[in-house]
């Protein structure tokens, strides 16, 4: 259809419509609208001209019928502007917040305009006022609301996505900015764009790695907290969405252009897919940027406040924060339940992606009694026919009471799990992690995701991700140093499990590098030599420091960029070789659990041996004194003679291992001190801070 939008003088009429599918569709040659509310008395469909900046009419739309208020506008198409406006009870003590005077934004909207400002009528109070939390704002914050375009169709795009299966995936947490902001192979247009994450020179940057599976920071439409844009900051993760069906316009070329943005996000996706790469978004449907009961009047808490959001039970004036965010979406509610699965599917459907990482991800599952894996969200999202097709990761959880779900969460979930990262540093960095909890985390964390028929993928292993310190920084700083997000050093994770190696921060001590360089090393080769899904994130590979900052979501700068002018390439070409040895031998990515009589169920054999080649003791896997210790891993005869020998040695001295019987070759080695080859080892001795891989030479 053409784009019809009504003339400043035109007069449109509003006829029944239909209470489904919910927002602004084309439907013949006209708009149908829909939009829930169980409590509103009426809701006005509010359209402006092309600027967006004057109101030209007002349209009451019908019902409710069955909580939806809907209507059909004949005569007008792609790129009408519009707004909500709700009427009913302003009685927050009841969980009621209707103000008419407060243009709202349609949830379900494809394209937003305007530029929001943070402006006292953008709340439905008195801003200031003596007696605020009863005072009633009557100012039209229509001239700096964010406002709805309703979008054209798009071009139906054969998907062709790549479709790893779960043993070799490989995560790759990233900003779309981040990545290429001072890319030098990248053209200066394209850096920090979606583009620019899908150029050329990026994808072979993946593709060195090894990955498989891009893992983005958030790109839904997000907006800035009060707080930031106060100091003229910037929310730079995106953990704020405001716009669930939109990409984000700061991550692209034209962000004016709504149309534009999403061409370009949809060509990123298409053109990763080319390359292999599959997309999964990073998605906050655990809070919104509405805040608490200080909070402004956007869309969700105009529109139905009672139902969008958990209340507190014994005063709903005020918000259950159980986000640390100041609100939580109660994705309990059957409304809000498909709200979430149609933005999913919207994702998946129009825009292509592969899957979701869910933030705050207990938030999904939690109802009257707290959490529970049989939540309605999760059995509506095993249920579905598009989305029970694609990846599902959780961060498993939230700030509430009982919020630490790991291992806890249904069907094929994944999920990140943060015991491993501790396990693995704690074992490097010689601070408090035994043998025996490094063995556990190393064969995929049975204690935590052996049940219900998961797999050993269910464990996304990671030792640095966006939210808090980067590898290179957690071998660099013994504390955080956050002083620049302007909170005088008080966010961010305090007692992060992390050590300087003898000076705090950069120095040009030989001796202190070699360390740093050689845990480093030794921490990513247990990643991706692990059982599990790895994950990497972004920057670790060529040596990225955040100055010790670790909480830098408000660093839209070179303390969050990936600074490629600085890049340790060895450490990157390392990254690919291990991940190479990982798509190489299957006994790295078993598909199932190892069992104690593995040869007799014909899956591989562990068996766990001291430097001295005794099998371990109950005692030893104790043992805080002694750390170095070897990993057998052995493929049932009848299958394939394969055999794999890994050995870790955490402490500041080489260590001599004794070989298992047979004939060794070196396939890995961390510190790049020994050379890789198929000469046959006489005897072994594990460099300091190393980990090694074996195999077994077979005639």
């Amino acid at each position: 259809m053409d784009t019809l939008i009504p003339q400043h003088n035109a007069s449109l009429t509003l006829l029944e419509g239909l209470p489904y599918p919910m927002g602004a569709q084309l439907r013949g040659e006209g708009v149908n609208f829909a939009v829930f509310s169980r409590h509103a008395t009426s809701i006005e469909l509010c359209l402006f001209d092309a600027s967006a900046t004057r109101e030209i009419q007002r349209l009451s739309l019908n019902g409710p019928h069955n909580g939806v208020f809907h209507g059909f506008v004949p005569g007008v198409g792609a790129g009408l502007v519009y707004g909500l406006r709700a009427r009913g009870p302003y009685e927050p003590q009841s969980g009621h917040r209707f103000n008419p005077y407060k243009l709202l934004l349609d949830p379900y909207a494809r394209e937003i305009v305007g530029r929001f400002r943070w402006l006292p009528e953008q709340h439905g109070y008195c801003l200031g006022h003596a007696d605020a939390a009863n005072s009633f704002d009557c100012r039209d914050n229509a001239p700096h609301a964010l406002k709805a375009r309703v979008a054209a169709p798009y071009a139906q795009e054969p998907w062709r996505r790549p479709r790893h299966a779960l043993t070799e995936r490989v995560l790759y947490e990233v900003h779309v900015k981040g990545f290429s902001k001072t890319h030098p192979d990248i053209p200066v247009p394209l850096r920090g764009t979606y583009a620019g994450l899908a150029h050329p020179a990026s994808i072979a940057h993946f593709k060195r790695l090894g990955v498989t599976t891009l893992s983005l920071l958030p790109v839904q439409y997000c907006v800035d907290e009060p707080t930031l844009a106060a100091r003229g900051s910037s929310n730079y993760w995106g953990y704020n969405t405001l716009g669930f069906f939109c990409p984000d316009p700061r991550l692209s070329q034209q962000p004016g252009d709504p149309a534009a943005v999403t061409q370009e996000f949809r060509t990123m996706v298409h053109d990763l897919h080319a390359a292999g790469l599959e997309v999964v978004l990073d998605v906050v449907y655990n809070h919104t940027p509405e805040g608490n009961e200080n909070g402004p009047t956007l869309s969700f808490r105009g529109l139905d406040n009672a139902s969008w959001y958990h209340l507190v039970p014994s005063d709903k004036s005020r918000y259950e924060n159980l986000t640390g965010c100041g609100n939580t979406l109660n994705v309990a509610h059957p409304q809000v339940t498909q709200f979430v699965l149609d933005s999913l599917r919207y994702w998946v459907q129009e825009m292509g992606v592969d899957g979701f990482r869910f933030d705050l991800a207990p938030v999904l599952g939690r109802g009257a009694h707290g959490f529970a894996s049989n939540a309605a969200f999760f059995v509506a999202l095993q249920q579905d026919p598009v989305l029970s097709q694609v990846q599902w990761i959780a961060e498993p959880w939230d700030a509430g009471p009982l919020g630490y779900q790991v291992g806890k969460f249904p069907g094929r979930f994944l999920e990140w799990n943060d015991k491993y990262r501790d396990a693995v540093r704690g074992f490097w960095l010689q601070r408090g992690s035994t043998r025996g909890e490094l063995a556990r985390r190393l064969t995929a964390s049975s204690d935590l995701f052996h049940h219900s028929q998961r797999r050993p993928t269910s464990s996304v292993n990671f030792v640095a991700v966006h939210d808090g310190f980067t590898l290179g920084d957690v071998v660099s700083y013994s504390q955080r140093h956050n002083q620049a997000n302007g909170e005088n050093n008080a966010d961010g994770r305090e007692g992060e499990l992390c050590a300087n190696h003898g000076a705090e921060g950069a120095t040009d001590d030989v001796g202190i590098l070699a360390r740093r360089e050689r845990v480093r090393r030794a921490m990513l080769a247990t990643v991706m030599l692990s059982q599990g899904t790895p994950m990497l994130c972004a920057g670790d590979e060529i040596g990225k420091t955040q100055q010790g900052n670790n909480n830098a979501y408000c660093q839209d700068n070179a303390i969050s960029w990936l600074d490629w002018a600085q890049a340790t390439p060895g450490l990157r070409d390392f990254v690919g070789e291990v991940a190479a040895l990982r798509r190489s031998e299957p006994l790295l990515r078993h598909a199932d659990w190892f069992v104690p009589d593995a040869h007799q169920h014909q899956t591989p054999r562990l068996m766990w041996l001291t430097p001295s080649g005794a099998e371990m003791t109950s005692p030893e896997w104790h043992d805080y004194a002694d750390h170095a210790f070897a990993c057998q891993i052995e493929a049932p005869p009848a299958v394939t003679p394969a055999c794999l020998l890994l050995a870790f040695n955490p402490d500041r001295c080489d260590r001599p291992f004794a070989l298992p019987a047979g004939g060794w070759c070196l396939a890995l080695e961390s510190s790049g001190t020994l050379v890789p080859g198929g000469n046959r080892l006489e005897s072994l001795s594990v460099p300091a801070h190393s980990l090694l891989v074996l195999r077994r030479i077979h005639h």
